[in-house]
């Protein structure tokens, strides 16, 4: 499927070292939200609050929620701000006018927001060892769930990219609709706790399990099989992959 392997390494550079030469915006304010988040919650609140459904503390239980909702929001805003501003400044022609395929553009683009996301997520885990001692139970199937949930949100970005008209629309997929469904999903509670009607609403919120995905490979807790979200988690990265090469294909919002 690659067929310029150059030009889509020089692509995935470019975006890379985007996000890393303004660190102290895109990498370093999540690291410092969690430690909050962590301190307040998991630390002063949390040794309050009795978990032993689920046989971790609740510092432990939001750890891979906070990983898990950073993931998300690096790896869209990475490519949401990225492709909106080429298409802002007009400079997505020199890509478009550039001998890669459509696919090759698309993995290129997306390569920034999945190493953002990998960096920050990692961090925040970083940052979670200062609580308490926490081993990751499954890495292979972390870096699974990492890959995937950061191609899906990278994608996602560059599809809202495309569908927004100033920047005012940029961030409304994120703050109205993936935030919301994050935090609904489990990042900070067990479904446990939650009435029936709830828990039935949870079943049909992705975010739900792409977090037990997140939360099984670092504790070993989950609160369905882990084979169903790594499969929710593979076809949702799939299918926003793909419909991300159709749009750049036929030029949604591209040529105009």
């Amino acid at each position: 499927m690659i067929n310029n392997p150059i030009g889509t390494l020089s692509l995935s550079k470019r975006e890379i070292l985007r996000f890393f030469s303004v660190a102290g915006q895109t990498v370093f304010p999540p690291l410092v939200s969690s430690t909050l988040f962590m301190y307040i919650f998991g630390v002063a609140i949390g040794s309050r609050l009795d978990l032993s459904s689920t046989g971790m503390t609740y510092l432990s239980f939001i750890v891979p929620g906070l990983m898990t909702m950073h993931l998300i929001s690096s790896s869209y805003e990475n490519t949401s701000s990225s492709l909106f501003i080429a298409r802002w400044h007009n400079h997505i022609q020199e890509v478009l006018l550039s001998p890669l395929s459509y696919f090759e553009m698309v993995l290129g683009l997306l390569a920034g927001g999945v190493v953002r996301a990998m960096v920050v997520s990692m961090g925040v885990f970083l940052v979670s060892l200062l609580f308490a001692h926490t081993v990751i139970q499954n890495p292979l199937l972390l870096l699974y769930f990492i890959l995937t949930i950061s191609v899906i949100f990278s994608c996602a970005g560059m599809m809202g990219a495309l569908w927004a008209e100033d920047f005012g629309m940029l961030n409304v997929w994120n703050v109205y609709l993936i935030i919301p469904a994050v935090f609904l999903g489990g990042a900070f509670h067990p479904i446990s706790i939650l009435s029936r009607p709830l828990k039935i609403f949870s079943a049909f919120n992705p975010m739900f399990y792409l977090i037990n995905g997140v939360r099984f490979s670092v504790t070993g807790v989950s609160d369905i099989p882990v084979q169903f979200c790594a499969a929710v988690s593979l076809l949702m990265a799939v299918f926003f992959f793909y419909s991300t090469v159709y749009l750049f294909k036929i030029g949604y919002k591209l040529r105009t």
